[in-house]
């Protein structure tokens, strides 16, 4: 029994050691499938995006979704920390006498009593250790909590880091791209004769994507983190620039279409790798999010605007290629993490974000000719 107390003690904390350190630690991504942290994202998920599900509806439901990502990080640290002393607990039973009671017989509730004020280095004068072993222990366990405060307090500032540099461009996209963000509007607004807006815009994104990429491998709980505003996320964003992208390839020729292949490559690379992290597969849309109709409507819009375009059926069909590569792994995800895919253009007459407040439509934006809207929806 001894011995079976004292494997089950080691296994637990090589456990958490060896996650903690894929998760916080190790800067590259993680293919094993089984984690303790990728079971615990996993079905935690699953029960609080069904509850939510069921007790909320609209504004409500995206509030309380966004109450997880943070809310699953403190009680991550929290599991990690009370199997720690679990596994010591373990280790201080296993002997029998390796520490002594002041009142009592020693059990095993005591020495996880003894194990978790060792832990967070509290110290204990009812119980104390009575052999080197234990006293060795002790101070190893101290020592390893320690550590484990000093690793958490590294960790929160370096994910709040990684979210304001994604929500940052994220914001920038509001004026560039619309509320939500949309191929359309994108084109529509940053085209011209030269096509230099545009291909600065995809330039921009195609490291915006690159640094998604890098930060949401290493720490795969960003992507649980929901944006400011309910109409807005990252995968929304990266969704409509891949659009944009695609679009410009089959369609457009010159720089901006070069720079288009450069920004599909990344933010596909980007999309791919997050859907294999989450254990996300790809499958086939149920509705086409650009009906023949709708690309005629765009491609008029954009010739009205003087911009020359390719038609014919080999652009249409290169088009409709380069969808496949990422719509299904777009929609995977988007099942997974309940966020909505934007469309490849908005509703008439919809405002931006920047242009409403919570006490309604700035009077001073009507002089400017832009839409004349609040929606409430917003806030």
């Amino acid at each position: 029994m001894a011995v079976f107390a004292i494997i089950i003690g080691i296994a637990f904390i090589a456990i958490v050691l060896w996650d903690a350190f894929e998760t916080v630690v190790l800067p590259r991504r993680v293919t094993r499938r089984i984690r303790l942290t990728r079971i615990f994202y996993r079905y935690t998920w699953r029960f609080w995006s069904a509850l939510c599900h069921s007790m909320f509806s609209g504004k409500h439901l995206e509030n309380y979704l966004a109450f997880y990502g943070p809310l699953s990080l403190l009680f991550l640290l929290a599991i990690w920390a009370s199997i720690l002393v679990i596994g010591f607990g373990f280790l201080y039973w296993a002997p029998g006498d390796a520490i002594r009671a002041v009142q009592g017989d020693i059990d095993f509730t005591k020495c996880l009593y003894f194990s978790g004020a060792s832990f967070f280095t509290l110290g204990s004068s009812d119980i104390v250790p009575r052999t080197l072993f234990a006293r060795a222990l002790t101070v190893i366990e101290a020592g390893m909590g320690f550590g484990f405060l000093a690793v958490v307090i590294s960790y929160l500032p370096a994910l709040n880091q990684s979210f304001s540099r994604r929500e940052r461009i994220i914001s920038l996209l509001d004026a560039r791209a619309g509320s939500p963000p949309t191929a359309a509007e994108i084109l529509k607004r940053n085209t011209s004769d030269t096509g230099e807006p545009l291909r600065q815009l995809l330039y921009e994104w195609e490291r915006w994507s690159a640094e998604l990429l890098e930060g949401h491998l290493s720490y795969p709980v960003l992507a649980y983190f929901r944006s400011q505003h309910d109409n807005q996320s990252w995968l929304a964003a990266l969704t409509a620039i891949l659009d944009v992208s695609a679009f410009s390839m089959a369609s457009m020729e010159g720089e901006c279409q070069r720079q288009a292949r450069l920004t599909f490559a990344i933010a596909r690379h980007t999309l791919v790798d997050l859907a294999l992290v989450l254990r996300c597969p790809p499958h086939k849309p149920e509705n086409d999010r650009l009906p023949a109709k709708a690309l005629a409507h765009i491609c008029s819009i954009l010739v009205t605007q003087g911009q020359k375009l390719h038609e014919g059926t080999k652009v249409d069909e290169k088009l409709t290629h380069l969808r496949k590569m990422y719509e299904p792994f777009v929609y995977s995800l988007s099942d997974r993490l309940c966020l909505d895919v934007p469309d490849w253009f908005t509703e008439s007459g919809r405002a931006d974000n920047w242009q409403i407040t919570a006490w309604g439509q700035n009077s001073d934006i009507k002089e400017t000719g832009l839409p004349d809207r609040y929606d409430k929806r917003h806030f």
